[in-house]
Parts: C-alpha cells; structure tokens; sequence
C-alpha cells in the first residue's frame, strides 16, 4: 500500500501550464503550501502537515517531475515551478499563502518569493541556498559533498544513464548518507521514495540541469537588479557554512531584509527528523 499524509485528501490539481500535480489537502484556516526536497517526495511534510493543520488550510504537492506528478520533458527552471505553485494555491481558492520549502523545494519557493512577493506572505527555507551563492561556495575537494550536482548539470544522455543503471544505490546513497537518523524514514516511505524516484530519472536530472543553466541566470538578473524578498524569511540550515567556510546567514540577509537564520543539528531531513522543531519555526515565522 501507498503511504499517505494521515487524513488529508487527494487530488490531482492543476499547475502551470499544462501540468497537473499529485496534491495532499488537509485542515482549514489560513493556507500554508509545503515543498518537497530530493530524493523526496511529498511524504517528507507528513508529520509537520499534520500538526499545522490544526489551524491551517496545509497543501502538500509533488513537484512536477516528482512523485506522482507530472512529469514533462522539459519546463524545470524554478520560475516555471514556482509559477506551479501559485496556480495549484489560486486553483484551490488562494492568492495569498505562506510556502515552505526543503531542499529543491527550497529553491522553488525561493524564486516564487522573488517572483510573486504579492501572492506569498510567509517565506521558509530548509537546508539549501539560493543557486546562484551554491555554485559560488563550493570549491576545491570540500566540493566533493556536491557531486551529484555536477553529475546532473551535464548534457542530456550520460547522466540518466548511469543513474537508471542503478536508481536504489543513487538515490539510497543521499537517504543514508544525509540523514542524521535511519528511523526518521521508516521502510515503506523509503521504499515510496525509491520508487518514485526510479520512475523519474529524466525529470529529476532536468530539474538538477536547470539550475547549472536557467536558474542561475535568474538569480543573477535578480542580483544585478538588487530585488529582494520582501516578505518574512525564516531560514534552517545544517551547519554548511562552518564546513565549507562561508558566512550562510550573511549570504541570506543580501536577499532578505527580514531574516531570521538558524542552524540545525537534525540533518538534512529535519522535518522528519524532528518534526516539533521544524512545526515550532513554521509557527513563529507565521506569526510576524
């Protein structure tokens, strides 16, 4: 059996475009809409999705090319994905939400912050930096950690190749080498990521390649023009900067006038390593 969010409804919702994503709906109240990291889906929220929606409308999407969304041969910039975001929000009813996102969902609610300042009122960022400051700080051997990002960013061909040669020792690698807990992930969502990871080689690389082309010149043009988040960001990060040797939370606050930046000893996967600590940093940035 397919693991799902406990008590929330799906629905296949409308994104951008032509595509349509695999959505998990649950609460009432004021919407907050959650973004998957990789090698994830959207399962990753399960435990946080259920406690905001106590008193939040809480929608939890699979990326397109994730999961059981969509998945199009091409259209993976994050200003497309973002732009999924705000369609699949005003689809269900709302022009103006909070978003979260981990890891690749990160960088999609990172453009959509720049991109639609008038539709996201809340802004969280989990364990990633924008692209444009990433490819600036990794450097030398210590670049290493980031392999699969070099990996991806090739040509179309090679990559996929190799990487549906062997999907469970890939994507397992990052599961078991990122998490700080093996028990955060229990056998039947890990399996589920797996899965939906295997069946999305092509779509996953394609997200991966566009931020070595597209989304870095997205985040340029923003930084040459000097836009800014407008709204509240909270930031949760491992400790990166410390081992790599860059200030995190200084490159945030060049985006962010309103930041709050923390580091985390939970992982990567913090939202199902911790889930209280994670729902604690939703609550209080909902609150500003």
């Amino acid at each position: 059996m397919t693991p799902t969010i406990a008590d929330f409804e799906y629905r296949r919702v409308p994104g951008d475009g032509d595509v349509t994503l695999n959505v998990a709906l649950g609460g009432s109240g004021r919407p907050v809409v959650l973004l998957h990291g990789f090698p994830q889906t959207h399962l990753m929220w399960r435990h946080v999705a259920a406690d905001l929606a106590a008193d939040h409308t809480v929608i939890v999407p699979d990326l397109r090319g994730y999961g059981r969304s969509d998945k199009p041969v091409d259209g993976y910039a994050k200003r497309t994905m973002a732009a999924d975001a705000v369609a699949l929000a005003a689809h269900l009813g709302h022009e103006r939400f909070a978003l979260a996102g981990h890891d690749r969902g990160a960088l999609v609610a990172f453009r959509a912050g720049l991109d639609h300042p008038d539709r996201v009122t809340h802004l969280a960022i989990l364990d990633v930096l924008p692209t444009l400051d990433m490819w600036d700080v990794l450097h030398g051997a210590s670049a290493a950690v980031a392999f699969h990002l070099y990996l991806m960013a090739q040509p179309p061909g090679l990559p996929e190749r190799l990487i549906a040669g062997a999907p469970d020792e890939f994507f397992g690698f990052f599961l078991d080498q990122w998490g700080a807990d093996p028990a955060a992930i229990p056998a039947d969502v890990r399996a589920e990521y797996l899965r939906a990871c295997a069946a999305a080689v092509p779509s996953i690389v394609a997200d991966y390649r566009a931020s070595a082309g597209i989304d870095v010149e997205h985040d340029a043009a923003d930084r040459a023009a000097g836009r800014r988040l407008a709204m509240p960001v909270t930031v949760v990060q491992q400790d990166w900067g410390a081992a790599l040797g860059y200030d995190a939370a200084g490159l945030w606050k060049a985006w962010a006038d309103d930041l709050r930046h923390s580091t985390t000893t939970a992982g990567h996967f913090m939202a199902e390593q911790d889930p209280a600590a994670v729902v604690a940093e939703l609550r209080a940035l909902l609150r500003r």
